[in-house]
């Protein structure tokens, strides 16, 4: 059976092939509101950025990465103009190596490209939300 019949596409969209799997599965994953890049940046690009970024590491299958959606999203809503890059790590992963993360998700917040705090398996909205707001005052 193909996705396009089932509606159980992951990863369905322009330009990408849609795989088939459990409904169960599929509804975490249809409802983030961002999705991972497409293709990594290299290191040297992230290092380049300027201004307050926050990277986001995990993947779109981790189930910690899926529950963390909604509380990520909600701390993010309040700075629209905020740069969020959510990447696709994995083994072998360069960018995730040069960052040494070891757990998803993930969440790393640069300035002018340099680390200024990171946060692993955030657990609610507040949490992120005030690791923004000590960001955004150091500016």
């Amino acid at each position: 059976m193909r996705a396009e019949e089932t509606g159980a596409g992951v990863g369905a969209g322009e330009g990408t092939e849609a795989r088939v799997a459990p409904r169960n599965i599929v509804c975490r994953y249809r409802f983030m509101n961002t999705p991972y890049a497409a293709t990594e940046p290299t290191r040297a690009q992230v290092d380049a950025l300027s201004g307050l970024t926050v990277l986001e590491f995990g993947a779109p299958w981790c189930g910690i990465c899926s529950a963390a959606q909604p509380a990520i999203e909600e701390a993010l809503a309040s700075h629209p103009g905020l740069r969020h890059l959510k990447i696709h790590d994995g083994p072998g992963q360069p960018l995730g190596r040069s960052f040494r993360v070891k757990l998803w998700p993930t969440l790393i917040f640069l300035r002018d490209g340099h680390e200024l705090e990171r946060l692993v398996r955030p657990r609610d909205s507040r949490t992120i939300a005030e690791a923004l707001q000590r960001q955004s005052a150091d500016a």
